[in-house]
């Protein structure tokens, strides 16, 4: 095997595997090729994926030393991808009774679901996250781009009980859209033990939602270490949860004018 076909090989890899442990030890048994030039392979790959903002890649040594990939991306091009998703989400034909904003079609782009995995990913990367917790339905896909860019599972919060999902440890709460009191559940076998999680949604208007995921998962004794949504309301200023991350965030929603703008660069320049 060529240098040129190992090096695409070995990129392929570690780029569809994001944080998965690539052995180098098996990998030169099954090409035959001797581990020390993999190693060189991966010092390529390394500058290069790292001099393009695209990712790094981590080594771990001894005799099964092996490598993983944390995904990247140019913060450029992570600023167009937000702005423009806040320009087609500001379309005034998006706004629906409730002033709510049309996001179905767009959280069904797999494009725009894997950038956004990818970000939030890298905003929580040092965090120990071992579970990715979501509310059915709209987060679900949002969560699950997540949870493969942190290569850790996901486990969905219910509306309702089902059967299928074992026994499970439920609460209530009020939501913060409607004022009624809903109820949630999750199920025991879900979340692993010493669970360090991060709730992924789709909106976040007063963090009612978000809250009572976090109440919820108190009775798993599981530690949250941080909540992510797609897009949030300017108001209330004051949510119920202490912290949250953003990508978008929506300014006003009336029958004449929807007005969304980036959130997470915002912010972090803020900062």
């Amino acid at each position: 095997m060529q240098r040129s076909e190992r090096l695409i090989r070995l990129t392929q890899l570690l780029v569809e595997r994001p944080r998965q442990a690539l052995s180098l030890a098996q990998l030169s048994e099954a090409w035959g090729i001797a581990k020390s030039s993999l190693s060189e392979d991966v010092a390529v790959i390394r500058k290069t994926l790292t001099e393009a903002e695209r990712g790094t890649v981590e080594t771990s040594v001894g005799a099964q030393g092996g490598v993983r990939f944390h995904s990247g991306m140019p913060s450029a091009e992570s600023q167009a991808f937000l702005e423009g998703l806040a320009k087609k989400l500001s379309q005034p034909d998006r706004v629906l009774p409730g002033d709510f904003v049309y996001l179905s079609d767009v959280l069904g782009d797999p494009d725009v679901l894997d950038t956004v995995g990818r970000l939030v990913s890298m905003q929580f990367a040092n965090r120990g996250i071992n579970v990715v917790v979501t509310v059915e339905t709209k987060g679900i896909t949002l969560a699950t781009s997540t949870a493969r860019h942190l290569n850790v599972p996901i486990a969905i919060v219910r509306r309702e009980q089902r059967v299928t999902e074992g026994p499970t440890i439920s609460t209530h709460y009020v939501s913060g859209s409607t004022r009624r009191i809903q109820t949630m559940s999750l199920g025991k076998r879900t979340i692993p033990a010493d669970a360090r999680a991060l709730i992924v949604d789709d909106f976040m208007r007063a963090g009612a939602t978000a809250r009572a995921v976090e109440d919820l998962l108190k009775e798993f004794s599981a530690t949250v270490v941080g909540t992510a949504v797609f897009m949030a309301t300017s108001q209330p200023a004051a949510k119920m949860v202490s912290e949250y991350f953003a990508l978008l965030r929506v300014h006003e929603v009336s029958e004449q004018r929807v007005h969304v703008e980036p959130a997470a660069l915002n912010e972090q320049r803020e900062r």
